[in-house]
């Protein structure tokens, strides 16, 4: 067995293990920003939701002296 060969052959499988897992970092970044972007996007909603059936919540401040 050329030990050379077999060198090279271990460094290359390393490599593109190293390249998968950057991959699937980035992947796994991309998908949380979204998962946060989708998730403010819906707290945006419920709240404007929640004006359009009670449009008189929060109109006027009552203040007593």
């Amino acid at each position: 067995m050329d030990i050379a060969a077999l060198s090279v052959v271990s460094n290359q499988v390393q490599l593109k293990q190293q390249a998968s897992i950057s991959v699937m970092k980035m992947v796994m970044n991309t998908s949380q920003e979204q998962t946060n972007a989708m998730l403010a996007m819906a707290s945006g909603i419920s709240n404007e939701m929640e004006l359009s059936v009670n449009p008189q919540l929060g109109s006027q401040l009552n203040v007593l002296v």
